[in-house]
């Protein structure tokens, strides 16, 4: 995978929209706390509003949120720069900068998150298209992390 330089705003952005679309989507389709059924047994969509973090951690602390989502964006940001010729730790980068924003929006414009992806299958919360972004780009850099001989910078 070859990722240029340029194309990491451009991902970061297109990340933000997506993630926001879906949560307009939700909003208007289904009204709070609304179950529905997407694929029987595995996945729903419920509308919900949540002020926390997964499983509603922290509740109502959105200080604590903003405070640790402006550290990640700095660190992650400068660790995207010291490392922007590293394929796999920009993308992860590009990711999780992307999902921090997409929430960071929210929380800032809302004071709270919307949330609507539902695994049926197991007790997880539910979740929405930043908090994909952010898990799966956690994910690549830990593996990057492991894998690349010369490590994170």
């Amino acid at each position: 995978m070859k990722l240029k330089k340029i194309s990491i705003p451009i991902l970061i952005i297109l990340g933000i929209i997506i993630d926001q679309i879906v949560k307009f989507a939700i909003v208007n389709d289904l009204e709070l706390s609304q179950h529905k059924v997407l694929i029987r047994g595995l996945i729903s969509l419920t509308h919900l509003r949540n002020n926390g973090a997964a499983w509603s951690l922290l509740e109502g602390q959105q200080w604590f949120f903003t405070i640790i989502t402006i550290v990640v964006l700095i660190v992650a940001i400068w660790v995207l720069i010291k490392n922007i010729n590293k394929n796999w730790y920009a993308f992860s980068l590009t990711l999780i900068i992307s999902g921090a924003l997409g929430n960071f929006i929210d929380r800032i414009r809302q004071g709270y998150v919307v949330d609507m992806f539902q695994l049926d299958f197991i007790n997880f919360p539910i979740f929405n298209v930043a908090d994909i972004l952010l898990s799966v780009g956690f994910v690549v850099l830990f593996i990057a992390i492991l894998t690349e001989k010369d490590g994170v910078k």
